[in-house]
């Protein structure tokens, strides 16, 4: 198998998983039904964890375009590959969708809520906030990735590094994913919203696109910087990198701040 079918399969199983578990919660009469946000991160960190030990010695098991921007920029993967691990990415995350949609076929039409159908595919803020909802995902994104590296640092049990990583995800869901679900993966999120735009969910309604963004570029740059922080922080090795990503981090809280200002104003007038 290639590096870009592993992509494909391991995003696919995580989706399944991690998407799977807000299916069994979100939607009536499932036995699973109401089991709570502990069931959900529990569900998409072991997810993670059997994802990467299905292709991780495939591809290396990167399952989110974060990752693979992050290893980019720390030196450690080609550029060149970026693209195609990229679009294996969003292609196993929709697929992983539309096999959620299947097993939960009959589940679509008993529930009401067109929320709790998006929820399945997709995160949304708990606060809309476009400034807060991006330092979310961004601060995220950026533990995630700084302790991923940190964790490869490390010397554990042969075998042992995907299951340390599933806990990661499992800590982060825990204490840092109630505000906006935490994404901090653009393809967990693109994907999944696709396939709720183009499959005939029973009542549906919106795909949401207006914060759909949020979660693809803050992770994005969240897990950029972790790389670049990680180099000259923990490694001691400094590079122009690390001013260019911090600079356009900047740029983009600032240009997010600025959007939120307009979004609050708009909001006023109207009341």
């Amino acid at each position: 198998m290639t590096a870009f079918w592993g992509e494909v399969i391991g995003t696919m199983i995580l989706i399944v998983f991690g998407g799977g578990v807000c299916a069994g919660v979100s939607l009536k009469k499932s036995f699973a039904h109401q089991s709570g946000w502990i069931v959900i991160t529990m569900g998409w960190g072991f997810g993670v964890a059997m994802a990467v030990y299905a292709v991780g010695g495939i591809s290396g098991a990167h399952l989110n375009p974060a990752v693979t921007f992050a290893l980019a920029f720390s030196g450690s993967f080609e550029w060149s590959q970026v693209p195609s691990y990229i679009v294996a990415q969003l292609l196993g995350a929709f697929l992983g969708a539309v096999l959620v949609y299947l097993q939960y076929l009959p589940h679509w039409e008993e529930t009401e809520d067109p929320g709790a159908k998006l929820s399945v595919f997709s995160t949304s803020p708990a606060i809309p906030n476009y400034f807060a909802n991006f330092i979310s995902e961004a601060l995220g994104t950026f533990i995630f990735v700084l302790t991923l590296l940190a964790i490869g640092a490390n010397t554990f049990t042969e075998g042992l590094n995907p299951l340390i990583v599933g806990f990661l995800v499992v800590a982060i869901g825990l204490s840092l994913g109630g505000t906006t679900g935490y994404a901090i993966n653009p393809a967990r999120d693109l994907g999944p919203r696709l396939a709720h735009f183009v499959l005939p969910i029973a009542g549906k309604g919106s795909s949401n696109w207006k914060y759909a963004w949020i979660p693809v570029v803050a992770p994005l740059a969240g897990g950029s910087f972790a790389a670049v922080f990680y180099n000259y922080v923990f490694k001691g090795t400094m590079s122009t990198a690390f001013w260019y990503v911090a600079a356009a981090l900047v740029f983009m809280l600032c240009v997010v701040y600025a959007m939120t200002k307009k979004q609050s104003a708009q909001r006023s007038a109207v009341y």
